[in-house]
């Protein structure tokens, strides 16, 4: 019995040794239990030990880290404390937010130092001397290059997230410019989806001694996601995407294509037929991409098409539905792409739409994730009977882009909502607004 009550002790963040100021605003953003991520790395973390963390998407590994990091600024509070490291200007900012939250009972300040956001601004939040940096690699070095008085010398903490994207080339400069400045004698949190040869060596280079924590089999889809793949004909694509569009109306959908030329198509595409879709791309400016998401998080367009920009890290809450308009070329991006949805133990559905040029692509997803996927029911004579609007609204969508000049004058134009976006872009202290506060 006594057995019992000990293990359900150590289900809570209580339980795991965290603070109580922490506990309620853990409590406040509707975590009740650990995940297994944060219950077996927050007891190691709080030990003072370095950390490798192998977890899938979706797994509340933000958590993880930002948990022990706040409890240990509160023991020794200081500036410059730590330091997230993310790939993406979006996970940056949505780790900030989290770290915000988590922080809101002890008066955390944190700084976001991305790319597309006015340098000056984000100088003048650093000489703030705010506890917790979060940051793109590049910003990073800009600024430990160019302003004046700002140093990473007294740095606790260094979390490097995605760490599997973090080593790709172009970041690998400033990674490396980085390590070489900040001091030797701190913690350091490495997490990845993925144990790759680069990570193996980046762990070797900046970790000591560290725990390995692998919540998650190599290459593994969460088991509340329904996955499906449907055998489509290219000219048709377009018809299957809007008849499951329309059978799940309703549904919160994300949309996954090859090119950000694609998403604006499509967006406008889908919106002449009625589906409320916006686009998000690399392609987009910063403000745009987060107004898209804002817009997406709201509930003002329940279709957002997306490139792989969207596939990692970020948070978005209750994705019904993630459909594969465009395959992976690499199959590990699959992975990434359908984390998006049957997050936190709630279910999701994930479709492939797999047309005769994609099925190798296609071949090499079954292979990595180990299992064959059944068929998305659909008649094709009913599917079918949508081809006439769809070739309308495509024509229709073709010649407002062209009109626009081909998206070369606006970086998304058109009928997909990117006039919309600017009253839900909401920067302060280049910040998005908080919308979304979930593990």
């Amino acid at each position: 019995m006594s057995e019992e009550n000990e293990n359900d002790e150590v289900q809570t963040f209580e339980g795991l040794g965290i603070c109580d100021q922490l506990v309620v605003a853990c409590d406040k953003l509707g975590w009740k239990n650990p995940s297994k991520i944060q219950l077996e790395a927050i007891p190691h973390a709080l030990e003072g030990k370095d950390l490798i963390g192998l977890a899938q998407t979706g797994s509340g590994k933000t958590g993880a880290f930002a948990l022990p990091i706040l409890q240990a600024l509160l023991d020794s509070p200081q500036a410059f404390f730590a330091c997230v490291m993310s790939p993406t200007r979006e996970l940056a900012i949505q780790i900030a937010e989290q770290f915000e939250a988590l922080g809101s009972e002890i008066g955390v300040k944190c700084a976001v130092l991305v790319g597309g956001i006015d340098m000056q601004q984000q100088a003048i939040n650093l000489a703030k001397r705010p506890h917790i940096i979060v940051c793109t690699p590049g910003r990073l070095m800009d600024h430990l290059t160019n302003t004046k008085g700002f140093s990473l010398r007294t740095l606790k903490y260094l979390v490097l997230d995605e760490a599997d994207r973090l080593l790709n080339e172009e970041f690998e400069k400033s990674l490396d410019e980085i390590l070489s400045v900040i001091p030797r004698e701190r913690r350091t949190y490495l997490f990845s989806a993925t144990m790759t040869k680069k990570v193996r060596k980046l762990q070797r280079a900046c970790l000591r001694n560290p725990v390995k924590i692998e919540a998650a089999s190599k290459y593994s889809t969460v088991d509340t996601l329904k996955q499906q793949y449907r055998f489509v004909p290219a000219k048709y694509k377009d018809c299957y995407l809007v008849y499951i569009l329309t059978e799940m109306t309703g549904c919160t959908s994300m949309v996954f294509t090859r090119t950000a030329d694609s998403t604006r198509f499509l967006a406008v595409t889908l919106r002449k037929l009625g589906i409320r879709a916006i686009p998000i791309s690399g392609q987009m400016s910063q403000p745009k991409r987060l107004g898209a998401l804002n817009m997406f998080k709201a509930g003002e367009c329940n279709t957002l098409i997306c490139t792989d920009v969207a596939s990692r890290g970020l948070d978005i809450p209750s994705v019904d539905m993630v459909i594969n308009y465009d395959i992976p070329t690499n199959s590990k991006d699959y992975i990434h792409r359908v984390g998006r949805t049957a997050r936190a133990g709630r279910s999701g559905v994930a479709i492939s739409l797999v047309n005769q040029y994609e099925l190798e692509w296609y071949l090499q997803i079954e292979k990595l994730i180990g299992k064959k996927l059944p068929e998305y029911p659909a008649q094709e004579e009913e599917v079918l009977l949508l081809n006439e609007r769809v070739t309308e609204a495509k024509k229709l969508a073709n010649n407002e882009i062209k009109e626009k000049g081909g998206g070369k004058k606006r970086r998304a134009g058109g009928d997909d909502g990117e006039e919309d976006i600017g009253k839900y872009i909401s920067f302060k202290n280049g910040k998005s607004a908080k919308k979304s506060k979930r593990k």
